[in-house]
């Protein structure tokens, strides 16, 4: 029980970055394989086949909060405006 509880507070030898930037950098100087041990495996899931588009027209505020949120979330705008129009689908099944 106290070598998982160890294991879990063991701290990371990656730092703490303050932009993507500065990670790249780091990055640039060490060996992924050197901190594989660290990371953790995660689920991915993708888009199915998207065969066709709509265009949609915005107000300049409103397209600079959605691309403002959208990277927030580290996606871009067309990737949220599609989540978001499937989770509205999605409630009201």
């Amino acid at each position: 029980m106290n070598k998982l509880k160890n294991e879990k507070e063991k701290k990371s030898r990656i730092p703490e970055f303050a932009n993507y930037e500065e990670e790249a950098k780091w990055w640039e100087s060490h060996n992924l394989a050197d901190y594989q041990d660290e990371f953790k495996t995660v689920k991915v899931k993708f888009a199915k086949n998207l065969s066709a588009g709509l265009n949609i027209r915005l107000d300049r505020t409103t397209l600079t909060q959605l691309r403002k949120e959208a990277n927030k979330k580290g996606i871009g705008p067309t990737t949220l405006v599609r989540m978001l129009i499937l989770e509205h689908f999605q409630q009201q099944i």
